[in-house]
């Protein structure tokens, strides 16, 4: 079956398509090479020896349940940070989106061009302005929870991933059709109630992949603390600091991501979970049968003998 031409480019010839083919056989031998090459030197290095293995996976070991409970409390302090960054990023992001969806073409400009300078700053930035910057100004979050470096990473990444939030949710609502505007301005509906009966919640449901993608990269941007905030002992952190007192960097750094790839894969498929929920729900309404109302009787409809016959 021919496939459709391609308005970007013109489709390789044969000629093209062998040296496309020899290119990629050469680069997956020379990528194998340096593979092989990194692994003779690892193992040459004793990094994959049984013992390097033992303090995580080996229960008998004596340094087993000591780095478990370092590695758990890394996790949980992870886990926390991320959950507050999250869930401050989704009413943040909401409401930024809701007021600049609000605002006319002229006033939402400043917003606008806030928006734009803190989404144009790399993640790193934000959290080091959190943790440098916050506390000039009086905020040391001295008496809360958790301690003043958890917040110092919450407040950095609520800045930055709120701002993303309000942009997924202003194309969601944008992608959506005019004519809902329209029928909601026509049953008297004001601007806020359209945006928040009936826009929003399409657009979260449009959109939720992409927001489920978001709050991945939160969770991952939280191990940036191993990197500014060094008193805060998250995941990354904790395995750090295990490996340089067991000298096992790559069982231990390989055991961290193992833990990243996990959470982030339940988080993906919880997003697949709420979609096919979510989708589920919209058909059933939509295939409800509608009951008819009855047609009230007029003088005209009364029953009279002659019908009745």
């Amino acid at each position: 079956m021919k496939t459709a031409p391609s308005v970007l480019y013109d489709e390789p010839g044969p000629r093209t398509r062998r040296l496309i083919r020899r290119g990629s056989i050469v680069a997956w031998a020379v990528l194998s090479a340096l593979l092989v090459v990194v692994v003779v030197r690892l193992a040459d290095a004793g990094q994959f020896d049984a013992e390097k293995w033992h303090p995580l996976i080996d229960p008998g070991d004596e340094n087993f349940a000591a780095v478990w409970d370092v590695m758990g409390t890394g996790l949980q302090r992870t886990l926390v940070a991320a959950a507050l960054a999250i869930a401050f990023s989704l009413i943040v992001g909401t409401a930024i989106g809701v007021l600049r969806l609000s605002l006319g073409r002229l006033t939402r400009i400043p917003l606008v061009g806030a928006m734009e300078v803190v989404r144009g700053v790399p993640v790193v930035i934000s959290i080091y302005f959190a943790s440098r910057v916050l506390p000039e100004l009086g905020l040391t979050f001295a008496d809360a929870p958790g301690g003043r470096f958890l917040w110092y990473l919450v407040v950095g990444l609520t800045a930055y991933n709120s701002v993303i939030i309000a942009e997924i949710l202003r194309a969601g609502v944008e992608s959506l059709p005019r004519g809902q505007r329209e029928a909601a301005a026509a049953i008297g509906l004001t601007r806020g109630q359209t945006l928040r009966l009936i826009l929003l919640p399409q657009a979260f449901r449009t959109m939720l992949p992409a927001l489920i993608s978001q709050l991945v990269v939160i969770l991952k941007d939280t191990s940036l603390a191993a990197l500014i905030l060094g008193q805060y002992q998250e995941l990354l952190r904790a395995s750090n600091l295990v490996a340089q007192q067991l000298r096992n960097p790559i069982p231990m750094f390989l055991v961290t991501g193992a833990i990243y790839i996990i959470i982030n894969w339940l988080l993906s498929k919880l997003a697949e979970y709420v979609e096919r929920r979510g989708s589920r729900t919209a058909r059933s309404r939509a295939s409800a049968p509608v009951s008819a109302a009855p047609t009230p009787l007029t003088r005209d409809s009364s029953p009279t003998p002659e019908r009745i016959a």
